[in-house]
């Protein structure tokens, strides 16, 4: 895939989306990349938003939603719409959301959970559209520690 960007698979196993989300976003401004992260619902969004703030008693993740006012300065940004207004270079893709136009990313990060049957499937028929389109491709699991492995 010309100008595509290396999408890394994190299979959830021991851990929840609320768990591993805002370490992978803070190593993410830690490059100095902005952060597009797309839902498919209000729910997820809401639950998301509200964690970011408070996820860690000495730190947060200041971000905002696509549908409040500039969205553009947004260093994450919270969103179901397919558009990448604040010009992020990292997309995570949460709740089996479309990529939609991957061109101008660094990394996309599709995060599903292995517990759950249809999110399962999902992760592996988009890992089979993505391989046979010749995608930079990468699979991370948990070990039993808790850490994150490269298995693929």
């Amino acid at each position: 895939m010309a100008n595509s960007p290396e999408f890394w698979f994190y299979h959830l196993e021991r851990s929840t989306l609320g768990e591993v989300l805002p370490g992978l976003l803070e190593k993410t401004r830690d490059r100095g990349w902005k952060a597009l992260v797309r839902a498919t619902g209000t729910d997820t969004l809401d639950s998301l938003d509200e964690h970011l703030w408070t996820w860690r008693d000495d730190s947060f993740l200041a971000h905002g939603r696509a549908n409040e006012p500039h969205p553009e300065r947004q260093p994450i940004l919270l969103t179901d719409r397919l558009e990448n207004p604040n010009a992020a270079q990292a997309l995570f893709i949460v709740d089996g959301a479309e990529l939609g136009d991957t061109e101008t990313l660094e990394r996309c990060f599709i995060i599903f959970d292995g517990r759950d049957e249809a999110s399962l499937q999902g992760a592996r028929a988009r890992w089979k559209t993505l391989k046979d389109a010749g995608a930079n491709l990468a699979y991370w699991k948990q070990s039993p520690e808790g850490r994150w492995e490269k298995a693929a």
